[in-house]
C-alpha cells in the first residue's frame, strides 16, 4: 500500500471509529443509567460496557501505528483532523495529561452538584465521592494519582524535547544532505509511537484507579470531548469552505 492510500484509508477508518464511538457512547450511558435506577445495580455490565469502549480506543491507536508505519510524515500532518483538532494537538494528537484535567473537571462538577448528600454522609460511588482533595491522596498500585499526572508530565516533556531535537536537525532532511534520511524518518515515528503509547497506557491507568462506576463516568466525559470536538471542528470547517 502506497503512501497516499495509508492515509486515505486511515481517514476513512478516522471517520467510522468516531461513528462507532457515539454508538458505544449511547450503550455506555444506558447501562449506567440501569446502573443507577436498579435497585441492585449491574457492576459485571457496566465492566462490560466500559471494556468495549476501552477495546475501541486500542484498536484506534493499533491502527494508527499501522499507519505510522507507512507514512509517519502523513500521520504528524493528521489531515483527516478539522483545523480546530489540529490546533489542540500534540504531536499528532492529544496531549495525555489532558485525562488528569478532565477527571478532576467532572469530579468538582459533580461534587458541587451533589455537596447537600455528600454532607449528609450519602454516597453515590460515582465522581462526586472522588473531590481534587481526595484525588490527590488516592494511592494506585503503590503511588498517589498526583505522582501519577507528575510521572504523565515528566514524559510528555521528555517526547516535547525529543521531538524539538529532531526538528532542530530537520534542515538536513529538507535540502537533501542528511547521510541516512530513512534513518531520520524512523526515529520519527519512534518518536510518534512513543507519544501514543503513551496516550493509551495514561487512558489505562486512569481507568484502572477509579471504580466501575466512576469509569463509565470519566469515558463519557473523554468521548464526549473527542466526538463533540471533532463534530464542532468538522462543521467549522464546512461553513468556512462554503463562505469562500
Amino acid at each position: 500500500m502506497s503512501q497516499e492510500a495509508a492515509i486515505t484509508s486511515f481517514k476513512k477508518f478516522q471517520e467510522s471509529w468516531i461513528d462507532q464511538l457515539r454508538n458505544h457512547l449511547n450503550h455506555l450511558r444506558s447501562v449506567q443509567n440501569h446502573h443507577r435506577n436498579s435497585a441492585t445495580g449491574d457492576e459485571e455490565r457496566l465492566r462490560e460496557a466500559v471494556e468495549r469502549v476501552m477495546e475501541h480506543f486500542r484498536e484506534y491507536h493499533r491502527a494508527k501505528w499501522a499507519t505510522t508505519e507507512k507514512d509517519v510524515i502523513g500521520v504528524m500532518a493528521t489531515p483527516w483532523a478539522s483545523a480546530l483538532e489540529r490546533s489542540l494537538h500534540w504531536v499528532g494528537g492529544w496531549r495525555p495529561t489532558t485525562l488528569f484535567h478532565l477527571v478532576y473537571t467532572e469530579s468538582s462538577i459533580l461534587f458541587e452538584s451533589r455537596i447537600v448528600d455528600i454532607l449528609r454522609g450519602f454516597r453515590t460511588g460515582d465522581l462526586s465521592d472522588l473531590s481534587p482533595s481526595q484525588f490527590r491522596v488516592k494511592f494506585v498500585k503503590g503511588r498517589t494519582v498526583s505522582e501519577l499526572q507528575c510521572e504523565t508530565v515528566n514524559e510528555e516533556n521528555a517526547i516535547t524535547d525529543e521531538l524539538s531535537e529532531w526538528q532542530d536537525d530537520a534542515s538536513d532532511l529538507v535540502m537533501g544532505t542528511s547521510s541516512d534520511p530513512e534513518q531520520r524518518i524512523r526515529r520519527l515515528a519512534e518518536i510518534v509511537h512513543r507519544t501514543d503509547d503513551l496516550r493509551l497506557r495514561t487512558i489505562t491507568r486512569v481507568v484502572e484507579l477509579l471504580s466501575p462506576l466512576q469509569q463509565a463516568e470519566f469515558l463519557i466525559a473523554a468521548a464526549e470531548l473527542r466526538t463533540g470536538v471533532a463534530g464542532w471542528g468538522t462543521s467549522h470547517d464546512r461553513r468556512r469552505s462554503s463562505e469562500v
